[in-house]
Protein backbone atom coordinates (compact mmCIF):
# COMPACT_ATOMS: atom_id res chain seq x y z
CA UNK A 1 0.00 0.00 0.00
CA UNK A 2 0.80 3.99 -0.60
CA UNK A 3 -0.11 7.02 0.05
CA UNK A 4 0.01 10.35 -1.59
CA UNK A 5 -1.31 13.55 0.40
CA UNK A 6 -1.66 16.26 -1.97
CA UNK A 7 -2.42 20.25 -0.75
CA UNK A 8 -5.83 20.14 -1.02
CA UNK A 9 -8.61 19.21 -3.45
CA UNK A 10 -7.39 20.72 -6.55
CA UNK A 11 -3.80 19.22 -6.32
CA UNK A 12 -5.52 15.64 -5.69
CA UNK A 13 -7.84 15.54 -9.14
CA UNK A 14 -4.69 17.25 -11.11
CA UNK A 15 -1.89 14.50 -9.36
CA UNK A 16 -5.10 11.81 -10.32
CA UNK A 17 -5.19 12.68 -13.43
CA UNK A 18 -1.64 12.82 -13.93
CA UNK A 19 -0.95 9.57 -12.90
CA UNK A 20 -4.31 7.90 -14.84
CA UNK A 21 -2.85 9.35 -17.83
CA UNK A 22 0.45 6.89 -17.14
CA UNK A 23 -1.28 4.33 -16.55
CA UNK A 24 -3.69 3.94 -19.46
CA UNK A 25 -0.16 4.64 -22.11
CA UNK A 26 1.50 1.69 -19.72
CA UNK A 27 -1.67 -0.71 -20.15
CA UNK A 28 -2.52 0.02 -23.77
CA UNK A 29 1.12 -0.68 -24.62
CA UNK A 30 1.34 -3.62 -22.08
CA UNK A 31 -1.91 -4.99 -23.26
CA UNK A 32 -3.43 -3.40 -25.91
CA UNK A 33 -6.51 -2.23 -23.77
CA UNK A 34 -6.74 0.05 -20.84
CA UNK A 35 -10.00 -1.27 -18.49
CA UNK A 36 -10.49 1.30 -15.76
CA UNK A 37 -13.69 0.88 -13.35
CA UNK A 38 -14.80 4.36 -12.56
CA UNK A 39 -16.80 5.67 -9.58
CA UNK A 40 -19.09 8.31 -8.74
CA UNK A 41 -19.05 11.50 -5.96
CA UNK A 42 -17.49 14.40 -5.92
CA UNK A 43 -13.81 14.07 -6.04
CA UNK A 44 -13.63 11.79 -8.92
CA UNK A 45 -16.13 14.10 -11.00
CA UNK A 46 -12.91 16.84 -10.23
CA UNK A 47 -10.63 13.96 -11.71
CA UNK A 48 -13.01 13.31 -14.75
CA UNK A 49 -13.01 17.15 -15.74
CA UNK A 50 -9.35 17.38 -15.78
CA UNK A 51 -8.47 14.80 -18.18
CA UNK A 52 -11.27 16.06 -19.98
CA UNK A 53 -8.47 19.07 -20.43
CA UNK A 54 -6.71 19.08 -23.33
CA UNK A 55 -3.52 18.53 -21.73
CA UNK A 56 -4.36 15.08 -20.36
CA UNK A 57 -6.68 14.15 -22.87
CA UNK A 58 -4.45 13.93 -25.85
CA UNK A 59 -1.89 11.79 -23.62
CA UNK A 60 -4.61 9.15 -23.06
CA UNK A 61 -5.21 6.80 -25.76
CA UNK A 62 -8.72 6.38 -25.97
CA UNK A 63 -9.11 4.12 -28.77
CA UNK A 64 -7.23 1.65 -25.98
CA UNK A 65 -9.76 2.88 -23.50
CA UNK A 66 -12.64 0.40 -22.38
CA UNK A 67 -14.66 2.19 -19.33
CA UNK A 68 -16.60 0.56 -16.65
CA UNK A 69 -18.45 1.10 -13.57
CA UNK A 70 -17.71 -0.13 -9.94
CA UNK A 71 -21.27 0.48 -8.96
CA UNK A 72 -24.12 2.22 -9.82
CA UNK A 73 -27.29 3.48 -8.60
CA UNK A 74 -30.81 2.03 -10.47
CA UNK A 75 -31.92 5.26 -12.18
CA UNK A 76 -31.91 5.99 -15.66
CA UNK A 77 -28.86 7.14 -17.16
CA UNK A 78 -29.98 11.04 -17.50
CA UNK A 79 -31.05 10.80 -13.71
CA UNK A 80 -28.89 13.62 -11.70
CA UNK A 81 -27.90 10.50 -9.21
CA UNK A 82 -26.31 8.38 -12.09
CA UNK A 83 -22.36 7.68 -11.61
CA UNK A 84 -22.71 6.82 -15.83
CA UNK A 85 -24.56 10.54 -15.88
CA UNK A 86 -21.97 12.37 -13.92
CA UNK A 87 -18.89 10.98 -16.37
CA UNK A 88 -20.61 11.22 -19.37
CA UNK A 89 -21.42 14.83 -18.58
CA UNK A 90 -17.56 15.17 -16.82
CA UNK A 91 -15.23 13.67 -19.62
CA UNK A 92 -16.87 11.24 -21.95
CA UNK A 93 -19.09 13.36 -24.30
CA UNK A 94 -15.33 15.49 -24.33
CA UNK A 95 -13.20 13.00 -25.42
CA UNK A 96 -12.75 10.76 -28.71
CA UNK A 97 -13.78 7.66 -27.40
CA UNK A 98 -15.89 5.01 -28.92
CA UNK A 99 -19.50 4.25 -27.83
CA UNK A 100 -19.07 0.49 -28.07
CA UNK A 101 -15.84 1.25 -25.83
CA UNK A 102 -18.27 2.29 -23.10
CA UNK A 103 -19.86 -0.58 -20.18
CA UNK A 104 -22.51 1.21 -18.36
CA UNK A 105 -24.49 -0.41 -15.64
CA UNK A 106 -28.03 -0.32 -17.19
CA UNK A 107 -29.45 0.97 -13.95
CA UNK A 108 -32.80 1.99 -15.49
CA UNK A 109 -33.54 -1.87 -15.48
CA UNK A 110 -35.15 -3.80 -12.47
CA UNK A 111 -31.50 -4.60 -10.11
CA UNK A 112 -31.63 -8.36 -10.60
CA UNK A 113 -31.81 -8.08 -14.31
CA UNK A 114 -29.64 -5.02 -14.66
CA UNK A 115 -26.82 -7.15 -12.20
CA UNK A 116 -26.77 -9.42 -14.61
CA UNK A 117 -26.43 -7.90 -17.48
CA UNK A 118 -23.57 -6.43 -15.92
CA UNK A 119 -22.09 -9.68 -14.59
CA UNK A 120 -22.25 -10.66 -18.95
CA UNK A 121 -19.86 -7.66 -18.95
CA UNK A 122 -17.75 -8.41 -16.59
CA UNK A 123 -17.51 -12.29 -17.63
CA UNK A 124 -16.42 -11.08 -21.28
CA UNK A 125 -13.93 -9.06 -19.90
CA UNK A 126 -13.11 -11.80 -18.03
CA UNK A 127 -12.56 -13.89 -21.00
CA UNK A 128 -9.51 -11.62 -21.65
CA UNK A 129 -7.25 -12.76 -19.06
CA UNK A 130 -7.67 -16.51 -19.69
CA UNK A 131 -6.39 -18.73 -18.90
CA UNK A 132 -4.05 -16.66 -16.71
CA UNK A 133 -7.64 -15.61 -14.68
CA UNK A 134 -11.10 -16.69 -14.43
CA UNK A 135 -11.90 -12.97 -12.77
CA UNK A 136 -12.15 -9.49 -14.84
CA UNK A 137 -8.69 -7.83 -14.37
CA UNK A 138 -9.21 -4.17 -14.12
CA UNK A 139 -5.79 -2.04 -15.04
CA UNK A 140 -7.76 0.48 -12.63
CA UNK A 141 -10.64 0.81 -10.20
CA UNK A 142 -11.34 4.06 -9.21
CA UNK A 143 -12.78 3.80 -5.80
CA UNK A 144 -14.20 6.53 -3.00
CA UNK A 145 -14.99 6.04 0.66
CA UNK A 146 -18.17 6.74 2.60
CA UNK A 147 -18.31 8.17 6.16
CA UNK A 148 -19.88 4.97 7.21
CA UNK A 149 -16.84 3.17 5.64
CA UNK A 150 -18.49 1.80 2.23
CA UNK A 151 -17.04 1.77 -0.65
CA UNK A 152 -18.73 0.99 -4.30
CA UNK A 153 -21.89 0.04 -2.93
CA UNK A 154 -20.74 -2.53 -0.52
CA UNK A 155 -22.36 -1.62 2.43
CA UNK A 156 -21.58 -2.45 6.28
CA UNK A 157 -22.88 -5.91 6.96
CA UNK A 158 -24.43 -6.31 3.76
CA UNK A 159 -24.94 -9.47 2.11
CA UNK A 160 -22.86 -8.62 -0.98
CA UNK A 161 -19.68 -8.50 1.35
CA UNK A 162 -19.71 -12.32 1.24
CA UNK A 163 -20.37 -12.55 -2.26
CA UNK A 164 -17.14 -14.56 -4.13
CA UNK A 165 -19.52 -16.07 -7.02
CA UNK A 166 -20.67 -13.29 -8.45
CA UNK A 167 -19.00 -10.40 -10.17
CA UNK A 168 -21.98 -7.73 -9.75
CA UNK A 169 -24.71 -7.98 -7.50
CA UNK A 170 -27.89 -6.19 -6.72
CA UNK A 171 -27.56 -4.80 -3.55
CA UNK A 172 -28.92 -1.44 -1.19
CA UNK A 173 -27.87 1.33 0.48
CA UNK A 174 -28.44 2.29 4.12
CA UNK A 175 -31.62 4.05 2.48
CA UNK A 176 -32.78 1.19 0.97
CA UNK A 177 -32.42 2.99 -2.75
CA UNK A 178 -30.83 0.11 -5.03
CA UNK A 179 -27.81 -0.07 -5.81
CA UNK A 180 -25.65 -2.52 -8.31
CA UNK A 181 -21.83 -3.21 -7.06
CA UNK A 182 -18.78 -4.80 -8.37
CA UNK A 183 -17.99 -7.56 -5.53
CA UNK A 184 -14.58 -8.00 -3.24
CA UNK A 185 -13.26 -10.65 -5.99
CA UNK A 186 -13.22 -8.20 -8.54
CA UNK A 187 -11.73 -5.19 -6.54
CA UNK A 188 -9.11 -7.48 -4.94
CA UNK A 189 -8.09 -8.71 -8.72
CA UNK A 190 -7.09 -5.53 -10.25
CA UNK A 191 -3.69 -4.64 -11.26
CA UNK A 192 -4.18 -0.76 -9.33
CA UNK A 193 -6.77 -0.04 -6.83
CA UNK A 194 -6.81 3.99 -6.08
CA UNK A 195 -9.39 5.43 -3.33
CA UNK A 196 -9.35 9.32 -3.79
CA UNK A 197 -10.51 11.24 -0.84
CA UNK A 198 -10.82 14.05 -0.34
CA UNK A 199 -12.02 16.90 2.65
CA UNK A 200 -12.29 16.96 6.45
CA UNK A 201 -15.53 14.97 7.01
CA UNK A 202 -13.51 11.51 5.50
CA UNK A 203 -10.53 12.50 7.80
CA UNK A 204 -11.89 10.27 10.49
CA UNK A 205 -13.05 7.22 8.47
CA UNK A 206 -8.99 7.36 6.35
CA UNK A 207 -7.74 6.76 9.89
CA UNK A 208 -10.97 4.01 10.61
CA UNK A 209 -9.85 1.79 7.66
CA UNK A 210 -5.85 2.53 8.07
CA UNK A 211 -5.38 2.25 11.76
CA UNK A 212 -8.67 0.93 13.31
CA UNK A 213 -9.66 -2.55 14.11
CA UNK A 214 -9.64 -4.90 10.81
CA UNK A 215 -13.52 -5.46 10.61
CA UNK A 216 -14.75 -5.02 7.11
CA UNK A 217 -17.73 -6.18 7.83
CA UNK A 218 -18.45 -3.02 9.64
CA UNK A 219 -16.20 -0.97 7.93
CA UNK A 220 -16.22 -2.49 3.90
CA UNK A 221 -13.41 -0.39 2.88
CA UNK A 222 -10.87 -2.81 4.52
CA UNK A 223 -12.09 -5.58 2.20
CA UNK A 224 -9.99 -4.40 0.13
CA UNK A 225 -6.57 -5.77 -0.29
CA UNK A 226 -5.19 -6.32 -3.97
CA UNK A 227 -4.61 -10.25 -4.30
CA UNK A 228 -1.35 -9.03 -6.75
CA UNK A 229 -1.94 -5.35 -7.36
CA UNK A 230 -1.40 -2.61 -5.90
CA UNK A 231 -2.76 -0.14 -3.33
CA UNK A 232 -2.54 3.59 -3.61
CA UNK A 233 -4.43 6.03 -1.11
CA UNK A 234 -4.79 9.49 -2.90
CA UNK A 235 -5.35 11.91 -0.45
CA UNK A 236 -5.47 15.82 0.39
CA UNK A 237 -4.39 17.01 3.37
CA UNK A 238 -7.86 17.37 5.04
CA UNK A 239 -8.61 13.95 4.44
CA UNK A 240 -5.55 12.22 5.92
CA UNK A 241 -5.30 15.24 9.04
CA UNK A 242 -6.32 12.37 11.30
CA UNK A 243 -3.94 9.56 10.26
CA UNK A 244 -0.84 8.85 12.59
CA UNK A 245 2.50 10.38 11.42
CA UNK A 246 3.97 7.32 11.47
CA UNK A 247 1.08 6.16 8.68
CA UNK A 248 1.50 9.24 6.52
CA UNK A 249 5.11 9.12 6.31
Amino acid sequence: MSIEILPDADALALRAADLLALAAQEAAAARGRFAVALSGGETPRALYRMIARQQFSQKIPWRRVQLYWGDERCVPPDDPASNYGMARDAFIKHVPIADANVHRVLGEQPPAQAALAYEKELRALAALERPTSELPVFDLVLLGLGGDGHTASLFPHSDALAVEERFAVATQAPDGSPRISVTYPVINAARRVWFLVSGAKKAGMVAEVMEGLMVPAAVPAQGVRPVHGQLTWLLDEAAAAELDPAVRG
